[in-house]
């Protein structure tokens, strides 16, 4: 049985004067072709994390993910499936270049540039696509709580009700699942599940843990509604601060206030324990939301 080969990369961009954006091409002396950036997952790596580390290895770039673009899937040579996952990802610094990629030369260009360098129709097409997003100025990750027990079953209040070993297991793999935002703000709903939910990423960052109880679920007599119109507006707040954040909250936030702000479904964005979203927005407005899975390799 064949087995598929799995990668990940990007659309790397960079703020080019006037308001443009050039993106990164690459050259592969083997196939002598350019293509973007990209490479196959490592065993059990996710493949965001894949993404960032491959556009890192082969074109310099230390990026931070911003947008899901279509993935691609075509037959290798020899028949192999090949899938690719694609983000948007914006240059931030340099860094992780690996001598040992069949990489051997790079190029920043202007959108329409790029994609008529590109040798491939799909990857093209990827770039095309990246160039009808709007420019998206901030991102920011939210998750819900890992796993912390039975409310039933807890005797103390439950504002002070702990991860158990299995969420404490969660949030090791949220943090560097998380750490790829790169995050300069870390935001806590009040609850101790919550702020213990983002312990190892603040400890990995070396960065404080802000509570704030605007992500906390609505309590007794409070409107649910309201409650998840707030959240949606303390996000807004954040995108719009300038500084690249991660929030934890809870069940009954999460879902209705991102539906609040991508105009959908609160079942749309039904977020398990331990599980959350990357959001991109351009100013006030979220442009994107893709689903952080740490499980999903």
């Amino acid at each position: 049985m064949t087995v598929p080969i799995r990668a990940a990369g990007g659309v790397v961009w960079r703020p080019a004067g006037s308001g443009e954006v050039e993106v990164c091409v690459v050259h592969r002396p083997r196939y002598d072709d350019w293509t973007l950036p990209k490479g196959k997952l490592e065993p059990g790596e996710h493949p965001l994390l894949a993404a960032v580390r491959e556009i890192a290895e082969e074109a310099d770039v230390g990026g931070v993910p911003q947008v899901r673009l279509s993935g691609i899937r075509y037959g290798m040579r020899d028949g192999t499936p090949k899938s690719v996952d694609y983000w948007s990802v914006r240059a931030v610094d340099r860094g992780g270049f690996q001598h040992e990629t069949e990489v051997d030369a790079m190029r920043w260009l202007p959108v329409g540039a790029a994609a008529g360098l590109l040798t491939y129709a799909h990857d093209a097409t990827v770039v095309r696509e990246f160039a009808l997003l709007p420019r998206v100025t901030a991102v920011l990750a939210v998750v819900r709580h890992a796993r912390a027990g039975k409310r039933a079953t807890w005797t103390g209040p439950d504002v002070a009700r702990e991860l158990d070993a299995a969420g404490r297991v969660q949030a090791a793999g949220l943090a560097g699942l998380l750490a790829v935002v790169r995050p300069e703000r870390l935001v806590s709903a009040a609850p101790r599940r919550c702020v213990q939910t983002l312990a190892p990423l603040a400890d990995r960052l070396d960065l404080p843990i802000e509570v704030d109880s605007g992500f906390d679920e609505p309590v007794p007599g409070q409107d649910g509604d309201e409650n998840a119109l707030a959240a949606a507006g303390r996000l807004v707040e954040l995108a719009t601060a300038g500084r690249r954040s991660v929030v934890c909250s809870q069940g009954k936030v999460l879902p209705a206030a991102l539906a609040a702000l991508a105009g959908g479904a609160a079942g749309d964005f039904y977020t398990p324990k331990g599980t959350g979203w990357l959001l991109a927005f351009a100013g006030e407005r979220l442009v994107g939301a893709d689903r952080l899975d740490p499980a999903a390799v």
